[in-house]
């Protein structure tokens, strides 16, 4: 599998996606992608329309072309021909009710799992997991189920942010993640902060970015930080 797992598209100081083309760059060259069907459905307020507008001019820079997945008339069969496919950010519970309901989730996994180029940020992230429940989204909407695209046996939580702004008395992503470990305890989550992503690269699992570290969690074992381009291997680990 070829997989790019974004935790976030704005940075503060620099364009829409602008930290990631890099990766992105790095991540689609090798596979000579020149087209990516994009999945849009994440996105609340902005129109698919609008958002394949949003990302279009990002993947010019790579020379790469941009078609919105909702603009087809047999989107699934879209996906079986696509180069590769991208999923943005946005509600995760909207995205995956939304693949859901046009029959995406089982060809996409299908591409996938036979190598086509795989990426997303935040809520595109967060579909390639077993579920969507490290979600940290809204609006919340009813996806028919949790269950998402399973291409990796881990969680991730996009945007982790350690510990609490001064005055905020609530919890801590640290303490509601560790709450799903409880209740979810044979499974890893991985808490990606803004500016890093997961890397799957056929079976090498890699940590980018230049966000800082990523924190892990699992039932039973302390919290702990993996640094930046370290091997993460042991989280694809059934």
């Amino acid at each position: 599998m070829r997989l790019l797992l974004l935790s976030n598209a704005k940075r503060e100081g620099s364009a829409y996606l602008e930290w990631a083309l890099t990766h992105f760059s790095d991540f689609f060259k090798p596979a000579a992608v020149s087209r990516i069907v994009f999945v849009p459905f994440a996105g609340v307020t902005a129109e698919p329309d609008a958002y394949v507008d949003k990302v279009r001019p990002v993947f010019a820079q790579m020379g790469i072309e941009v078609d919105g997945v909702h603009r087809f008339s047999d989107p699934v069969a879209a996906v079986h021909a696509a180069q590769a496919v991208v999923v943005g950010g946005g509600s995760t519970w909207k995205l995956l009710r939304d693949v859901r309901g046009l029959r995406l989730l089982r060809a996409i996994r299908q591409r996938a799992l036979n190598g086509m180029p795989y990426a997303g940020w935040s809520a595109g992230a967060n579909l390639a997991c077993p579920t969507i429940m490290t979600s940290n989204d809204m609006p919340i909407c009813d996806p028919g189920g949790f269950d998402a695209l399973g291409l990796v046996p881990f969680q991730i939580n996009p945007h982790y942010l350690h510990g609490n702004p001064p005055g905020f008395k609530g919890e801590t992503r640290e303490e509601r993640i560790t709450e799903f470990c409880a209740v979810n305890r044979s499974v890893w989550v991985t808490g990606l902060r803004e500016g890093t992503g997961l890397g799957l690269v056929d079976k090498q699992l890699t940590l980018v970015g230049d966000g800082g570290d990523c924190r892990i969690f699992r039932y039973g074992q302390e919290p702990r930080e993996i640094a930046a381009g370290a091997d993460v291997q042991f989280l694809m680990a059934e």
